[in-house]
């Protein structure tokens, strides 16, 4: 059904992986400037979108407003803004025999993206994709068909505007799941898919993919409040990655408590929780606490406060609900954590530094933290400009990734008439 735009997608790409970085700046400020000319027609459709939704957990990932469309056209001026990783030179050395050996960035070619419910997906994943000199295939979730039918006529119009391919975006127009499994069988024509959604949808493409996948997104992230541990610098930290938003996959969603601070910690999280929740207004943070801080929050008779059940350890939340966890060292955080974790980011705070330094040799995870917010794991943040997404696999790239992760590399070899006896 859909081979027809992978081929004009192919096609594309060879194209695109020779345009100079000069058009290729060129043409990202034309779609943020065009992001910004078309926010009434963007806010319009995200508004059917939004209307439509039935899980209303999704709601923040999927909404947008005037500020959050102004923010995804700055940042793809942040991308036009970084360094072309096409042509650039990794290493190179000569030879005994003469050669001089090197090896150069290169286009991945065409790139598969496969999402839900966030349109922001589309302008950033496509942008650093064009950037990079690729082309893309573009799946989003049904929940966003509206916003990312618009956002991607504004991209395939910017090409047009700028007379390049515009086949180098290729947005599958359906809510069909066949299109995603057509997506992962098109072997020869994409050259890499990546999911970027929930545990499900991930396990499906890795599953069922004849193409190269990098799995992004899934994340059980955890906080470990150490014993010493500055108290208040932990509340803030913990409040600030639970509650900023709460939706994304950077999110804090088991806090771990050394019993020696928890008669401290766990009253000013609560404190804090409520705090919040009565000044900005946003949802009371839901606990599902051990039978020892259930035991604390119960006698602060906290509001929202339900039992841990064993399930509640392997829960990406997603929402306004935290569960938290008394242990008695740090070695029982660290296990705790390597039969949870799902690679993503993971937190220490503490006063100690040798437990530091412990915690983040021994926690393997893409990105791992010492007193700060995990709300950092984002490619924007860490100096990436936008981000394709946070890889938890070890191949390829790992962590935050962005323009260099959608290169791969070719070995050019020149000689001087040599032979090889």
């Amino acid at each position: 059904m859909f081979e027809a735009q992978f081929v004009a997608a192919k096609k594309a790409a060879r194209q695109m992986a020779h345009i100079s970085t000069e058009r290729k700046n060129a043409l990202l400020q034309i779609i943020s400037a065009n992001l910004l000319h078309a926010t009434e027609a963007i806010l319009s459709a995200n508004a059917k979108d939004v209307a439509a939704l039935d899980d209303n957990s999704l709601s923040d990932r999927l909404r947008l407003d005037a500020a959050r469309i102004e923010s995804i056209a700055n940042e793809v001026k942040n991308v036009a803004a970084l360094a072309d990783e096409i042509g650039m030179i990794i290493d190179e050395k000569m030879l005994p025999n003469g050669l001089q050996v090197s090896r150069v960035r290169v286009p991945l070619g065409v790139v598969g993206m496969i999402y839900e419910s966030r349109p922001n997906v589309t302008i950033d994943a496509a942008v650093l994709a064009l950037k990079s000199g690729n082309a893309i295939v573009l799946k989003g979730g049904k929940e966003s068909i509206h916003t990312n039918r618009v956002l991607a006529a504004i991209l395939t119009d910017a090409l047009t505007q700028h007379d390049l391919p515009a086949d180098a975006v290729q947005f599958l127009d359906t809510t069909e799941r066949s299109a995603v499994a057509e997506m992962l069988a098109a072997r020869g024509l994409i050259d890499v898919v990546i999911p970027r959604g929930g545990r499900g949808l991930i396990d499906f493409c890795v599953q069922n993919a004849k193409v190269p996948v990098i799995e992004t997104g899934a994340s059980v992230v955890h906080t470990y409040v150490d014993f010493p541990v500055d108290i208040a610098q932990a509340t803030k930290i913990v409040v600030n990655e639970k509650i900023r938003r709460p939706s994304v996959c950077n999110t804090v969603d088991t806090v771990l408590v050394h019993a020696d601070s928890a008669a401290s910690f766990i009253p000013a999280l609560a404190t804090a929780f409520i705090d919040t929740h009565q000044r900005n207004g946003v949802p009371l943070v839901t606990i599902h606490a051990d039978e020892t801080s259930l035991a604390t929050l119960a006698e602060l008779s906290y509001p929202a406060l339900k039992p841990l059940v064993a399930a509640d350890l392997q829960q990406e939340w997603l929402d306004y609900i935290l569960s938290l966890v008394v242990v008695n060292s740090l070695e029982e955080a660290l296990s705790h954590i390597q039969t949870y974790s799902l690679g993503h980011s993971e937190s220490i705070c503490s006063s100690d530094e040798s437990n530091i330094q412990t915690f983040l040799q021994r926690v393997d995870a893409a990105c791992v933290y010492a007193n700060a917010s995990t709300a950092f794991s984002d490619g924007a943040q860490l100096g990436l400009g936008a981000e394709i997404g946070i890889s938890t696999q070890k191949s390829h790239v790992r962590g935050p990734f962005a323009l260099q992760g959608l290169t791969t590399y070719k070995w050019i070899i020149t000689g001087t008439g040599q032979t090889r006896t």
